[in-house]
């Protein structure tokens, strides 16, 4: 893995640079938990009895950058990378055969795809979820910000029963 850069959110800009600067700064911090570990470290479920690894969460917020950017917001009929109705937790789920590179591509994909869904759209604007209802864009870049949020605490206890290590 390379050398992640973490953004500092800005401190005086409007509304949606301010919420594209935040949730930028959860996506970085979430490489920056990962960053130096080796394929079996991030594979590690390090606080039993909890199954959660760092290449789950890695996996998970790809699959919900999918969903909510794709799916939702632009009406994309693709399907989930890794979940199933017969596996509905397959992002947490490492097969032998899946790599940290391979998930680390996917997600960074789906990073890149959600950013090019959302650009020229107004925060205003409201898309239909049929078994949810409506929402508008500024109420997913504050839903995908708290879920960064919440799993980077989580990447926090696990990278730390991991190695030690700890920071922001």
């Amino acid at each position: 893995m390379t050398t992640t850069e973490r953004p500092e959110p800005p401190r005086t800009a409007d509304e949606r640079t301010s919420l594209e600067g935040w949730l930028d700064f959860h996506r970085a911090t979430l490489a920056l938990k990962c960053e130096g570990l080796d394929d079996k470290q991030l594979r590690e479920a390090s606080a039993p009895p909890s199954e959660l690894t760092l290449l789950g969460l890695v996996r998970h917020m790809a699959e919900v950058e999918r969903s909510w950017f794709r799916r939702v917001f632009a009406h994309e009929d693709t399907p989930p990378i890794w979940y199933s109705d017969q596996n509905p937790d397959g992002d947490f789920h490492i097969a032998d055969g899946d790599t940290a590179e391979s998930s680390f591509a996917i997600w960074r994909d789906e990073i890149t795809k959600a950013r090019e869904a959302a650009a020229g759209h107004s925060l205003d604007e409201v898309v239909t979820r049929p078994d949810r209802g409506d929402y508008n864009l500024r109420w997913i870049y504050l839903h995908m910000i708290e879920e960064y949020a919440r799993h980077n605490g989580h990447a926090d206890l696990i990278r730390e029963r991991i190695d030690g290590v700890t920071g922001e």
